[in-house]
């Protein structure tokens, strides 16, 4: 078969750098899976084309972290867009035969040969076996933000075919493009359609919520395929399929990474196999990008595979914090990435200042203000020069930006900070705290909040942290005052205690007289 062949198994095998292994179990594990996902035409029916899309090579700075002159600069300018040679063809289409029959499926069409050359037989290649390397695993079904592959085969004219499953046709950049021009419509309409305040400040809470989920599933997808060594190397906004992009039904979105063409199987550093003698291969670019900024050993090279994909995927957070934010043609994904490579150096600082000069990028400056900043703070972290310093997949994850926020408690807070501070302390307070609380009155407070939850709730109250200044003599007349209450209250309660077990000595004495066993008394 031309979409496998015996010498790409042999390249990509299994190595675990961490525990004994069996290279030929895996490697034979890996065939088996890639033979059980080849099948015949007759097994599917091909619908109507959605269309086709290309690659582009994008020079990365994602290790370079050296100062460079006016000159470099100005060639790296020159060189960092290319468009490469192959185009994919994408066709609806079904399951015609087998247990799965009727199953829609997302067809991805690679060129043949004649048309494509050696690299887009490579591409298909890679992707199978890097989906037959992540849904080997019996764990696999447990990530669902990975698109899953049914089959594959290869027609008569060499074009090769993968079948997916079909959980979606929009991507992330559809998404972004519907929402910037829906809102450059909008605009153009003067705010008539959101002339009530309150809908805006909804559909602005909608797409905040929206858009973490977003990238929440790309993210936990992401972390899933480091957890099984490979990685993306192509991950971008058309990279990640959508299975809605309504706002409104944000609760059901489920985000899947696709495109494994590009993938690295991390596993195969161990053979250094494909790093020696002058190889082709598709992540021929990563490992040379890898060895300039000093990642000459396995486990080097291992971090700068990944740190490499935590940098696209921070171009991914910041495409997606402001495209849909921002009205059409404003801002583009190349524009962005200059900007901050190219013109602030990963200086997300300075990005936010130029920003705010901007009043059409305010929406966007929000949003990643969200939480005193921990949008920014995520964000340079994942763009950090370094690659070192940039965190692992599932450290985005349990960011605060994704999981939640710490906000400056408002007045409109009020009902939910009685209610939870009721729930927490058994001492009712004075209507006036949270007064003071909620206007910032001599009191410093922030509340928690969690984004994940849908819609209205992602911005509201689950926790508080209060604090007070005071002078040190005000201080000790309060420590003085608090130790008063509890010496009152423990002698309180000691005198109710007494009172209480007087009583049961009474009345275990009157059943003692007349002739009652005392445990009867006990258990009343």
């Amino acid at each position: 078969m031309l979409i496998l062949t015996a010498d790409y198994l042999s390249f990509s095998s299994r190595v675990c750098f961490f525990k004994p292994f069996s290279v030929n179990s895996r490697r034979t594990r890996i065939r088996r899976w890639c033979k059980a996902l080849i099948t015949s035409p007759d097994n599917f029916e091909v619908g109507r084309l959605i269309g086709s899309y290309g690659f582009m090579n994008i020079t990365s700075y994602s290790g370079m972290d050296t100062d460079y002159s006016p000159v470099d600069i100005g060639r790296l300018r020159a060189q960092d867009v290319g468009e490469g040679g192959v185009t994919i063809r994408i066709y609806e289409g079904r399951i015609a035969q087998g247990p799965n029959r009727g199953t829609p499926v997302i067809f991805k069409v690679y060129p043949g040969k004649q048309v494509g050359g050696v690299e887009a037989d490579s591409m298909a290649a890679n992707e199978l076996s890097a989906h037959a390397s992540l849904q080997g695993n019996s764990k696999s079904i447990a990530c669902q933000n990975v698109q899953i592959l049914l089959g594959g085969f290869e027609t008569k004219t060499g074009e090769q075919w993968l079948a997916f499953r079909n959980d979606g046709k929009y991507t992330a950049a559809d998404y972004a493009k519907v929402t910037s021009e829906k809102l450059s419509k909008d605009c153009e309409l003067g705010g008539q359609k959101l002339w009530n305040p309150f809908e805006r400040d909804e559909t602005i809470k909608r797409r905040r919520y929206f858009v973490t989920k977003l990238l929440q599933g790309a993210i936990r997808g992401l972390a899933y395929m480091h957890d099984h060594d490979i990685l993306h190397q192509s991950l971008g906004p058309a990279s990640v399929v959508l299975n809605t992009i309504a706002e409104k039904d944000a609760t059901y979105l489920v985000p899947r990474l696709r495109d494994l063409a590009f993938s690295v199987d991390i596993r195969v550093l161990q053979r250094f196999s494909e790093l020696e003698g002058g190889s082709k291969s598709l992540s021929e670019g990563l490992w040379r990008r890898a060895s300039a900024v000093g990642a000459f050993n396995t486990m080097d090279k291992r971090a700068f595979g990944i740190a490499d994909d935590i940098y696209e995927a921070g171009l991914l957070f910041a495409y997606l914090a402001f495209i849909p934010f921002c009205e059409a043609g404003v801002m583009d994904s190349l524009s962005l990435r200059r900007l901050l490579e190219n013109t602030f150096k990963q200086d997300v600082e300075a990005l936010r200042e130029y920003c705010l000069a901007d009043d059409r990028l305010l929406e966007a400056v929000k949003f990643l203000d969200l939480g005193n900043g921990a949008g920014w703070e995520l964000l340079q972290a994942m763009l950090n020069r370094d690659f070192r310093q940039r965190p692992i997949a599932e450290a985005v994850l349990n960011h605060r930006f994704m999981a939640g926020a710490f906000l400056p408690i408002r007045p409109s807070d009020l009902d939910i900070l009685e209610k939870i501070h009721g729930d927490l302390f058994p001492i009712r307070y004075e209507s006036e705290f949270f007064h003071n609380v909620v206007n910032g009155r001599g009191i410093v407070s922030w509340g928690a909040v969690d984004h994940s939850r849908p819609n209205a709730q992602s911005d509201e109250l689950i926790g508080f942290v209060t604090a007070r200044i005071i002078s040190a003599n005000e201080s000790e007349r309060t420590c003085n005052t608090i130790s008063y209450l509890c010496k009152e209250w423990i002698e309180i309660y000691g005198l109710k205690n007494l009172e209480k077990r007087r009583k049961e000595d009474f009345q275990v004495a009157e059943m003692g007289r007349i002739g009652l066993p005392s445990s009867y008394g006990s258990e009343e």
